[in-house]
């Protein structure tokens, strides 16, 4: 393994519990509709794709004029409330504060809207950990494609093979692995286990980071 120059995380399900605010979000949007209240685990299964996914998975059957305008109520929504009831998974503040003593630069990049990441992560008092925060809206593709990976170790001026990619479902590993770098699957988070089979390694909770090779040997 080559020495490792750039870390990039994944925001929803890796770093962050968002389920609670997003499940609020979208039965805001379901019950104008006159739909049924849902529960967490059934926001979990429409979340990974960006919220204009996630509104349109939660209002089947709906036109473009109404997906339109649930989408920019659920958007004013998430943001004002953006962290109710977010909380960083157990260990995120104290392993990036342990991570950012290796004085390499640490990145998020989501499917999350870049605004929605940072003010979340301001909230939480984690985006001092990172260099930069890329979001659905940096590039004009998101995950599982590769291209929004290989924009980011452009603008680094990182090898792929120097990068290593941290999150939480098939986006994330797919997306790290088409652009050729290091992927790790947090089991913990919000993709079922079989979508991280393809992970370079597999972490159970967030502290596990600080265990893995390419953190010891850029510590030694």
């Amino acid at each position: 393994m080559d020495p490792i120059r750039l870390l990039i995380f994944d925001l929803d399900g890796t770093l962050i519990d968002s389920l609670p605010d997003l499940a609020d979000a979208t039965n805001l949007i379901r019950g104008k509709f006159g739909l049924p209240q849902i529960g967490i685990p059934d926001v979990r299964k429409l979340v990974g794709q960006g919220a204009r996914s996630l509104v349109e998975r939660a209002l089947p059957g709906l036109g473009e004029p109404e997906i339109e305008a649930a989408l920019e109520e659920f958007l004013a929504y998430n943001l004002a409330h953006i962290a109710d009831k977010t909380r960083p998974y157990p260990g995120v503040p104290e392993t990036l504060q342990e991570l950012a003593g290796l004085d390499i630069p640490m990145v998020v990049l989501s499917n999350k809207n870049v605004a929605l990441c940072r003010e979340v992560l301001a909230k939480l008092g984690l985006e001092r950990h990172f260099t930069d925060i890329f979001g659905a809206d940096s590039f004009p593709y998101r995950k599982p494609s590769p291209e929004p990976v290989l924009a980011v170790l452009n603008e680094f001026g990182v090898a792929a093979g120097q990068c290593v990619m941290v999150g939480d479902s098939v986006n994330d590993i797919a997306a790290g692995g088409g652009a050729g770098v290091w992927t790790v699957g947090c089991s913990y988070g919000y993709g079922e286990k079989s979508e991280l089979e393809a992970a370079s390694y597999r972490v159970s909770d967030f502290p596990e980071l600080l265990q893995l090779p390419f953190v010891r040997k850029i510590d030694g």
